[in-house]
């Protein structure tokens, strides 16, 4: 069961909805909306569950070839936020959705044995989850690369073909990064675009 009755507190009265969030197992936050929105409607709450989320933010991947992947990254890899009025039959719905762990909350500790005791659920404010959504919204776009500062690499073309070197500065809003070079004899820093090199494995 969810809570007792004297285990409910105004931020868990069953007549006001508020946004929780959910720890699902890694990887599996799209399968649990999906999974949870079939219960919900299966199972006729759509009333008391009323708004699932996977807050995303844009990213650009660069390629090995320059070329850039459009993408969403999750703001908060491994949760699912849920907007709900929060009772023992919308909790069980949730909390028995295949590859849900456990509502965000207050955990109370067991009085014997071990592992995790009860967690009350805790919604978080509607101010906090206005600004989560927002940044989400309004993030610009994050350029990822799989390059870093420390990485070896070889230059496949441009005058320092064939060159080694060890990147000291990535910059990749302009696809570009800078490497140490050996140029007679002495560490010689070069600019680079991203599909001049490739890392060294």
């Amino acid at each position: 069961m969810f809570v007792e009755n004297q285990d409910i507190s105004p931020a868990t009265d069953p007549n006001v909805c508020h946004w929780y969030a959910v720890q699902v197992a890694s990887g599996c936050e799209k399968r649990v909306k999906m999974s949870l929105e079939q219960r919900i409607e299966m199972l006729d709450v759509q009333e008391k569950i009323v708004q699932i989320e996977i807050p995303q933010t844009p990213i650009v991947k660069v390629r090995k070839d320059g070329s850039r992947l459009s993408s969403e990254e999750k703001v908060f890899p491994g949760y699912v936020l849920i907007k709900m009025f929060m009772s023992d039959d919308a909790w069980q719905v949730v909390k028995n959705t295949p590859h849900v762990i456990n509502f965000v909350g207050t955990e109370q500790k067991r009085h014997y044995g071990r592992g995790r005791g009860h967690v009350t659920p805790r919604p978080f404010g509607r101010s906090e989850a206005e600004r989560i959504f927002r940044i989400a919204e309004e993030q610009e776009p994050i350029i990822k690369i799989n390059m870093a500062v420390g990485d070896k690499i070889k230059v496949l073309s441009g005058p320092f073909k064939d060159f080694d070197g060890e990147v000291v500065e990535v910059t990749p809003e302009r696809s570009k990064l800078k490497a140490l070079l050996s140029i007679f004899g002495r560490d010689t820093p070069v600019e680079l675009e991203f599909n001049q090199v490739q890392k060294n494995s």
